[in-house]
This record gives structure tokens, C-alpha cells and sequence, in this order.
């Protein structure tokens, strides 16, 4: 069940399946490295927006939470990303408004993924150590992946 992903870039990446389902789990589920790609997508998205409005940003990452179907193909029936972005005197609209252009104009993975599964959004914003936004989706939801 291992196998090793490679690219034009030149880059490769190890796949396996979970020790249940005949793999050695050394390396990433394809369906881990679909999350991964929409949180790398969005992620490259966001900061370079932030950075161009020039926000402080000290620390960033995005969560993707997923629903699954619980048989198979066992797709993704919801996602939701959560933004965390930390720093000093974060203006929490330039971080929606980075957030919106990813989702709507730039991010190619959320453009191709919402045409199939509902892809909801959260920004949390840390300024000097306090936490500001939503809180983490339920229980529901599994977490993935994250980019940091």
C-alpha cells in the first residue's frame, strides 16, 4: 500500500494507508494530502494579502476541520478552514477581506472543492497573547491537517 508521489517540481512525497486498512501508516493518506493541499492553497493566499496590507502578522496557520462520509468513497461532506493569525495590531477586517479574496477570487483548490462540498470559514485573530474571533468548530468536526 506505500507508494511515493512525485511531481514536476521534483518534489516527493511518501502515501500509505492506516495499518487497518493494509498500509504501514508511513506516510500521508491521499485524502490527507487533499486537505493539505486546500490549507497550503488559501495559506499562501491569506499572508501574502495580509502582508501587502501590512499587518504585523507574527504567527499563522489554517486548520482544516472535515466531515466524512462514513461509507464509501467516504468523501468529504464538509469542510471548514480556520484561519489563526497572530500578531500585533491585526485588523481583523484586512484578515476577512484576505480571507474573502482567497475564497472567492485566488485559491484555485477552495474554488474546485466548494463546486462539491460546502466549505465554511473561521478567523481567529491573537493580538498581545488575548484571542479574539470564533471559537473551534464542534466536536463533529475532525481536524486534519494544518498549515503553519
Amino acid at each position: 500500500m506505500a507508494f511515493s508521489g512525485s511531481a514536476e517540481s521534483g518534489y516527493t512525497i511518501p502515501l500509505d494507508a492506516k495499518a487497518d486498512a493494509g498500509g504501514a501508516d508511513r506516510g500521508f493518506i491521499p485524502m490527507e494530502l487533499i486537505a493539505l493541499g486546500l490549507a497550503g492553497c488559501t495559506s499562501m493566499d491569506v499572508i501574502s494579502i495580509l502582508q501587502k496590507k501590512r499587518q504585523q502578522v507574527s504567527s499563522f496557520e489554517v486548520l482544516v476541520h472535515a466531515e466524512r462520509a462514513e461509507t464509501h468513497p467516504k468523501v468529504f461532506t464538509h469542510i471548514v478552514l480556520e484561519y489563526v493569525v497572530t500578531g500585533n495590531e491585526i485588523d481583523p477586517q484586512a484578515v476577512e477581506r484576505a480571507v474573502q479574496l482567497s475564497e472567492e477570487k485566488y485559491c484555485p483548490s477552495q474554488a474546485m472543492l466548494r463546486q462539491v462540498v460546502p466549505i465554511d470559514h473561521i478567523i481567529r485573530i491573537v493580538q498581545d497573547g488575548r484571542g479574539e474571533g470564533s471559537a473551534t468548530p464542534g466536536e463533529d468536526f475532525l481536524p486534519l491537517d494544518h498549515i503553519s
